[in-house]
């Protein structure tokens, strides 16, 4: 484990995620991802990374992993009609704790997007950590939604990371097995599976230690199953010198860690006992590795503790000290009661790990690895082509005796400005990017950050010719120093009121919060929305 360097952190959010309920009693609640996001914007955790919102995935990324009938279904299925597609619905165990509502594939796609973004990012080394807390849904299997999750957007992300890296370890935190990213590389040694979970008479009820894998694969699943009451220093005693032992034995040049926050003291589904620190410390710990990570979210049912995990969770990511107290301006304080701190503090449960069953599942977990060769070889192979929707693959077709418009080649032209580095950080990581995958393809987020030195007629030229852009909006000075910006298309208000020069990165903002960004010298800020 080296010094760590600075990195480039990619973050992703999508505001819609939060309008999707599962139903009034359900456990699951998208809206903990609005409430993350509030606090990390309200930290000023923005000014250290790159947020982005993501294109929502495609029906041919999702069916990668997923059949198309599953797939299609999720895409019909509403609460209206799951009477007349009883069948389908047992078929694919769509009901009671996974039930049908309005919007479930756009909420999937929404979700998966990011994950996959991130990791496609990750494959073309324009980030070092890429951050998407609406993923981590490890649960859903080919055909089959289960545990709340109806698509795997883990196992999407790692078919991406495959694309360009030899063996990608996958390191699951949530108090549940991960069993449906297990079952998907049960066979093969070019992904590693690592959880970290309570195991007995709880759901899935699979992650057994003898669970290793088969095949190729043998070896390559390794679990580690924990009984109730954990604390942090139990976990952090067994997680790291694991870790250490898999990363040193394996050699991965990518790591995805599910941070499912069910583990916490305190959760509505969990048994187990960690704080908010404990479970952070994770991520702290793996990031030390200085390996590219892919951080997702997962489970966790008592959103007030969750919210504030993930948010103390993206300080440790960028290196930032935050709390112990909340941010005054932020409109969630009141979820955060009675305490109305940042942390989420354990409890007086009992751990029922002793030191010996620990250890004896450390020596077998050590055993287990000892008995297979180290870090598996792959076959040097040209990289797979791109995932293009069906509509850009039409645009690739072109006829020979067919003259091309100017209009025609300015889509492919990739602006200066469009995917430009952080200022003040470089990449820790040299990766070679072959020449055909360009940005303007397979990267695809809308990104949101201010336009500098562009005049109007200039602005609106670059934009147009690569992708559809909704009002471009320029406010307008108040006269004291104050910059607005009213709600135009879904673009929610934003404010600067600093007289500083140079642009930060902006977010896709909640409900109605007003955030800070840097004018321009000349006094006028210029910002776009992209629409899909």
């Amino acid at each position: 484990m080296t010094a760590e360097p600075k990195k480039r952190i990619n973050y992703f959010y999508d505001h819609a995620l939060g309008i999707f309920t599962h139903g009034t009693n359900h456990p699951m609640k998208p809206f903990r991802v609005r409430m993350t996001h509030n606090l990390v914007m309200n930290y000023g955790l923005c000014k250290k990374m790159e947020i982005f919102r993501p294109k929502p995935s495609t029906i041919d990324e999702l069916t990668q992993f997923h059949t198309d009938d599953y797939i299609n279904f999720l895409g019909k299925v509403t609460p209206s009609n799951m009477e007349t597609c009883i069948k389908d619905c047992t078929r694919f165990n769509v009901g009671d704790d996974c039930p049908a509502f309005d919007g479930l594939l756009e909420y999937c796609r929404r979700a998966t997007g990011g994950s996959l973004e991130g990791a496609a990012r990750l494959n073309q080394g324009l980030c070092d950590i890429a951050v998407n807390w609406a993923g981590g849904l490890h649960h859903a299997k080919k055909q089959e939604a289960s545990g709340f999750c109806y698509v795997n957007d883990i196992v999407v992300a790692i078919l991406e990371l495959l694309r360009y890296h030899k063996r990608v370890l996958y390191i699951d935190i949530d108090i549940h097995h991960g069993d449906g990213v297990e079952e998907a590389f049960y066979t093969t040694d070019r992904v590693m599976t690592l959880s970290f979970h309570n195991f007995g008479e709880y759901f899935p009820g699979t992650g057994d230690i003898h669970d290793i894998g088969i095949g190729k694969g043998k070896y390559y699943s390794v679990n580690f199953p924990l009984r109730e009451g954990v604390d942090d220093m139990t976990y952090k005693s067994v997680f790291e010198p694991v870790v250490s032992h898999v990363v040193e034995w394996y050699k991965p040049s990518v790591i995805v860690l599910q941070c499912g926050a069910d583990s916490l003291s305190g959760d509505r589904l969990g048994c187990f006992n960690l704080s908010s620190k404990g479970h952070a410390d994770c991520i702290r710990f793996v990031k030390k590795f200085n390996i590219p990570m892919l951080v997702l979210g997962g489970g966790g049912y008592t959103i007030r503790n969750v919210s504030r995990a993930w948010a103390y969770e993206t300080a440790v990511i960028i290196g930032q000290e935050i709390g112990p107290e909340l941010p005054s301006n932020n409109s969630d304080n009141d979820y955060f009661g009675p305490e109305y701190t940042l942390d989420v503090h354990p409890s007086n449960m009992e751990n029922k790990n002793t030191r010996e069953y620990l250890e004896k599942i450390m020596i077998t977990i050590f055993e287990n690895l000892d008995r297979s060769r180290h870090a598996p070889s792959v076959q040097i192979q040209e990289i797979p082509g791109k995932n293009i929707a069906s509509d850009e693959i039409h645009e690739e077709e072109d006829d020979p005796d067919k003259r091309i418009s100017q209009q025609h080649c300015d889509k492919h032209i990739v602006p200066d400005n469009e995917y430009e580095d952080s200022s003040d950080e470089e990449s820790i990581y040299n990766s070679i990017i072959p020449a055909e995958y360009g940005p303007s393809k397979y990267v695809r987020s809308y990104r949101h950050k201010i336009i500098k030195n562009r005049s109007q007629k200039n602005l609106l030229r670059r934009l147009d010719s690569t992708v559809k852009y909704s009002d471009i909006i320029y406010p307008q000075n108040n006269n004291n120093g104050q910059f607005s910006m009213e709600v135009i298309d879904e673009v929610i208000m934003v404010e600067a009121n600093s007289s500083k020069t140079d642009g930060i990165v902006a977010t896709y903002p909640v409900h109605d919060k007003v955030y800070s960004l840097k004018p321009r010298r000349n006094g006028s800020i210029r910002s776009y929305y992209g629409q899909s």
